[in-house]
């Protein structure tokens, strides 16, 4: 099971740590930066999970689908305005999971009638069972 990457992997994180590294010397601090999720995906016998850290958002909040062999995760949930003391403004601002989307590519044996998902503790993990695999091991009689 990979993950789709849409862009180049070394190019924006480059970019973003020569030119936006330190942010404390900005005078117009009016950027957001947009975390994505950390992924952890296991595998073992029956299926794959694939576990997501997404703390602070509710279940509703997410949108898993299928789509040929491709799975996407994704929260579109709005901004909202967390700010109670206008004279306070975020001056970095790491972890921001109220938009995302995240793709995997799916291998040919995942039953995806039987998909679950799970959300608890910050953690949305997805269970992917597999097809069973006929049997591994056959006898054959010799005659």
């Amino acid at each position: 099971m990979k993950t789709v990457n849409k862009n180049s992997i070394w190019l924006p994180g480059l970019l973003d740590n020569l030119l936006f590294d330190n942010k404390l010397d900005v005078l117009n601090n009016n950027y957001e930066t947009f975390s994505i999720p950390a992924v952890n995906i296991i595998e073992n016998f029956p299926n794959f999970v694939v576990e997501l850290a997404v703390p602070g958002l509710q279940k509703e909040d997410f949108s898993i689908e299928v789509e040929e062999d491709t799975l996407k995760i994704s929260s579109k949930k709005a901004k909202e305005q967390t700010e109670e003391n206008n004279d306070s403004r975020f001056r970095k601002r790491e972890f921001n999971y109220q938009s995302f989307e995240r793709s995997f590519k799916l291998p040919e044996n995942i039953k995806t009638e039987d998909i679950q998902a799970n959300y608890e503790n910050g953690i949305l993990k997805i269970t992917l069972p597999k097809e069973e695999k006929k049997a591994l091991k056959k006898m054959v009689e010799i005659s």
